[in-house]
């Protein structure tokens, strides 16, 4: 290990919480904004009902996102969106995408939030303000 660079773990932590939760943002303010159209997508990829399925993963991933950059019940937000992107590979897996230009940057993205979920949010998370645990 080297022990120069783990001195910022820490930091690592909130640049992975800010890349991660961004990339969040980025899917669910569009799903968030166009809920008839997020309703409407899920049912045609065969997510049914559309209306139930589009509407909690337009939440979770734009809410979630929210979370995970401020640090906010941040392991339990990293496993709903761990949960969130394994059925998008998955779905994509079984429509015959190659790991290469299909699912890669979702298995990532999984990695990432895995560690997350085993390691916490580090001490720049607003989990750590909090006099008592929210979970």
């Amino acid at each position: 290990m080297i022990t120069l660079l783990s001195g910022f773990s820490d930091y690592y932590l909130v640049i992975a919480r800010l890349i991660i939760g961004a990339i969040f943002l980025a899917h669910g303010w569009p799903k968030l904004r166009n809920l008839p159209a997020t309703w409407q997508s899920f049912s045609m990829m065969g997510f049914k009902p559309g209306f139930f399925w589009g509407t909690i993963v337009a939440h979770v991933e734009f809410f979630g996102s929210l979370a995970l950059i401020l640090g906010v019940g941040t392991q339990l937000i990293a496993i709903l969106l761990a949960v969130d992107i394994i059925v998008a590979a998955l779905w994509k897996m079984s429509r015959g995408q190659k790991l290469v230009g299909g699912y890669e940057l979702d298995i990532a993205i999984l990695a990432a939030l895995l560690i997350i979920v085993g390691i916490g949010g580090g001490v720049y998370a607003l989990d750590n303000s909090w006099p008592v645990a929210i979970y």
